[in-house]
């Protein structure tokens, strides 16, 4: 099965090169995989932040490295050609809570404390208190604080309504850049968790300006129990080795396909389990209670600068809440999960859970990348236009 549903778009990615040791940045013709590296962009920032990225990826020259299906079909292994996470020196970015519907379930880690035992209890108790107010719900408007104080008289206020339907947006550091893995690569549990589940996600590329130029796919896995114990522990929750996941590549936005595309966008993930246990879900961006361009203004802007730009995780409606082994204890991962988020028009992104102390461990890193640039006469240069 393909991982690209629209091969007439226009695709940015990344691949490692074992002849060079190297990523390249690279592009989709004809069902082939182009890798157009050049001088004057080397690294997709630099593509992002040309005047015009679309026309660079659409006419560069480029050298074919092969068949995109054959190489997405490979295992990642540093003498092998295989797909890298579409992004390099960008921030990595992420919106929590976006979701007014998906908000009560961070409510309920909170009052659990981590503890999947009793999230049945709290979750019936939310229900009651405010039914089926939360679909379709805008933070920030009038209907979001009636809900906010319908959940505070029941003594369920959280940390998490003030992000989920007040004014600001939860924005937080998922991964330093190049610490994402892309298809077809394991992803890490910390092994200190004992629930958990995959994030299906939309993840916006952002230039150094703020210009949101394309999109792709993302699992922001989340450790339920680590973060519902304290949200000061979300960096440890978030932040270890493999635990991103990006791709298969950035669609870029042309006459085809643009952010309302997006807007509209279905996203359905499905879990299959070496045990034979299997899970499907589903997000829809129709539902979110903040617009994309909204978050990407929270994120960056004069308040804040990203000289590389970032790519922005959108958040997600999906958290499973059937029972997988103990009843009452709804669902975790087990490791050799193997987790699919497809989206009509971005493709199919999958990966095997692991621990992150069993995952590869993350060595190429910018310094890396800058001397490896260096070696192939690639070095950065001043591509800030077209």
């Amino acid at each position: 099965m393909t991982i690209i549903d629209a091969p007439d778009g226009l695709w940015l990615g990344r691949c490692w090169r074992p002849d060079v040791q190297g990523p390249a940045v690279v592009t989709l013709r004809d069902g082939q995989l182009i890798d157009i590296s050049a001088p004057r962009a080397p690294t997709v920032s630099h593509v992002l932040d040309l005047d015009d990225p679309a026309a660079h990826v659409r006419t560069a020259p480029g050298t074919a490295l092969g068949p995109l299906d054959e190489i997405a079909a490979v295992a990642p292994a540093a003498d092998r050609l295989h797909l890298l996470a579409p992004c390099d020196l960008q921030a990595v970015k992420a919106c929590g809570v976006t979701f007014a519907r998906s908000m009560v379930e961070r409510v309920i880690e909170e009052k659990a404390a981590g503890d999947p035992a009793r999230a049945e209890a709290i979750r019936a108790r939310v229900g009651q208190a405010i039914g089926d107010s939360l679909r379709n719900l805008r933070a920030g408007s009038p209907e979001a604080a009636e809900v906010k104080r319908a959940l505070q008289a029941e003594g369920l206020w959280s940390q998490y309504l003030e992000v989920g339907i007040g004014p600001d947006a939860e924005v937080f550091t998922k991964c330093p850049p190049m610490a994402s893995v892309g298809p077809g690569a394991e992803v890490g549990l910390h092994p200190v968790s004992r629930w958990n589940n995959p994030e299906p996600e939309i993840v916006l590329a952002v230039s150094s300006s703020g210009r949101i130029l394309g999109a792709t796919l993302g699992n922001d896995v989340n450790l339920r129990d680590v973060e519902g114990r304290s949200a000061l522990l979300l960096g440890k929750a978030k932040d270890n080795n493999a635990s991103c996941a990006i791709g298969p590549m950035i669609r870029l936005f042309d006459g085809g396909w643009t952010l309302d595309d997006l807007r509209r966008a279905e996203l359905t993930l499905t879990v299959e389990g070496a045990d034979g246990y299997g899970l499907t879900g589903h997000s829809t961006m129709s539902e979110i209670s903040r617009d994309p361009e909204d978050l990407v203004a929270q994120t960056i802007g004069r308040h804040h600068q990203y000289p590389d730009g970032i790519v922005l995780f959108l958040g997600t409606l999906f958290a499973p809440t059937e029972d997988r082994d103990v009843p009452g204890e709804g669902f975790t991962h087990k490791t050799g999960d193997v987790v699919t988020i497809a989206a009509p028009g971005l493709g199919r992104l999958t990966n095997t859970v692991r621990l992150s102390t069993e995952a590869p461990e993350w060595t190429f890193g910018t310094r890396a990348l800058m001397e490896n640039l260096a070696r192939r006469g690639l070095c950065p240069g001043a591509a800030r236009s077209a």
